[in-house]
């Protein structure tokens, strides 16, 4: 039976790999709605393709929109706007996976719509967990939601975890003979830099992955290692364990994905190409296994796996998610909305590559870090500390 997919962000890296994956296997998936902010020549090119029976984008797009439909005889389609039709489309009725790929919080209520509907939700959009953790993962636990990671490192993780981990008790200590979980950091285009080096960084080179194709403000966040502090914290939520179990593991070549450490002393490791069709063919199919166009990994063309201990005087970002994840309560969201604000500051030109973390830093010590057992505290405190942020962005680039 087909299932119906609704895209969060069809636009972006993962949106496309994902309809890729959806194209090889139209006689088990057919796509229902897709999402779009910005690009709405793209989005026009995947509603001819796929055929969706509703999309959403800002209220400032519409007309153009469907100016391009009317134009490419698409009127039939639905249109609807902002973060209402995204809510919407994810807790729609007809709907049956989602496909969280919204980068930053405008993904939370989203998610969470679709998390508290019960899909099966795909979660690309690690920020949403990082800001609403502990709201998402008991919303998905109240509503018997199957939530799977896509994210490579932890849909890697997912893999090589112990059948019935997620079901376990969720009290922050390893369970079922798990003794620690490894995440694999490729470490991104500046591993090898010095101080000096980093303050005089371009966007155009923080943009440029040595591994992976994605977008500006993941890549930036890749580069500043931010991407790892972030997806530490989003381990711990969907793993239920705390963060001196996680411990970060720079990798280069970035073809082991992230490993589960046993109390036996085993090791597993998920191992793959650097293409995030695998992950997402992993999570639409699991628990069984669909083909993709990813090849197989060939031992012999990767045949070195290096290893070494991140730099956090170098990439301080690290340090400032592990102790936001150990600080907790609001922490983590004033962390993720201070980032947001200063890889934007850092794309336009307003601060430099190393003052990034520098304005995480001081808005963390500017914000007050209240308690986070609403969705509305959480908002509130999302936008006070993007407010301190861009006034500390001010200061540092004047």
């Amino acid at each position: 039976m087909s299932q119906s997919v609704c895209i969060l962000g069809a636009t972006g890296s993962i949106g496309q790999s994902t309809l890729k994956i959806l194209l090889q296997h139209p006689e088990k998936y057919s796509v229902f709605a897709v999402t779009a902010y910005s690009r709405i020549l793209e989005l026009v090119e995947i509603c001819k393709q796929y055929h969706p029976q509703v999309v959403v984008v800002p209220s400032n797009k519409v007309d153009e929109l469907r100016q391009y439909f009317k134009n490419q005889h698409l009127n039939h389609i639905e249109i609807l706007t902002d973060e209402a039709g995204l809510i919407a489309v994810a807790e729609h009725s007809d709907v049956d996976v989602v496909m969280a790929a919204i980068v930053g919080a405008a993904g939370l209520l989203p998610t969470l719509a679709a998390v508290k509907s019960g899909k099966r939700v795909l979660l690309a959009n690690k920020e949403a967990l990082v800001m609403s953790g502990d709201i998402m993962m008991q919303a998905a636990r109240d509503h018997h939601t199957v939530l799977l990671p896509v994210d490579s490192e932890h849909n890697a993780i997912f893999q090589c975890l112990p059948e019935g981990y997620l079901q376990a008790e969720r009290n922050g200590q390893p369970q079922k003979g798990v003794a620690q979980i490894l995440l694999t950091a490729s470490g991104g285009p500046f591993l090898h830099y010095d101080l000096d080096q980093l303050k005089n960084v371009t966007p155009a080179q923080a943009c440029k992955h040595p591994n992976w194709s994605m977008g500006q403000k993941i890549s930036v966040d890749s580069a500043t290692l931010m991407n790892k502090g972030l997806e530490l914290i989003e381990a711990c939520h969907l793993f239920a364990i705390s963060e001196q179990f996680v411990t970060i593991v720079v990798h280069p070549q970035s073809i082991i994905h992230s490993m589960v450490q046993y109390v036996d002393g085993s090791t597993l490791a998920q191992m793959g190409n650097p293409d995030m069709c695998t992950p997402i063919a992993h999570a639409l199919a699991w628990p069984e296994r669909i083909q993709t166009h990813v090849p197989a990994l060939d031992l012999f063309v990767n045949h070195r796996l290096d290893f070494q201990e991140p730099d956090t005087v170098r990439f301080p970002a690290l340090k400032l998610a592990r102790q936001a994840m150990q600080s907790g309560r609001l922490a983590p969201t004033i962390l993720n909305a201070a980032n947001e604000v200063a890889v934007a500051a850092f794309l336009n030109h307003a601060i430099r590559f190393d003052e990034i973390s520098q304005v995480v830093d001081k808005t963390l010590n500017h914000v007050e870090n209240g308690a986070a057992n609403s969705i509305e505290l959480i908002l509130q405190a999302d936008l006070l500390a993007r407010s301190v942020a861009d006034q500390i962005v001010m200061n540092t680039g004047s």
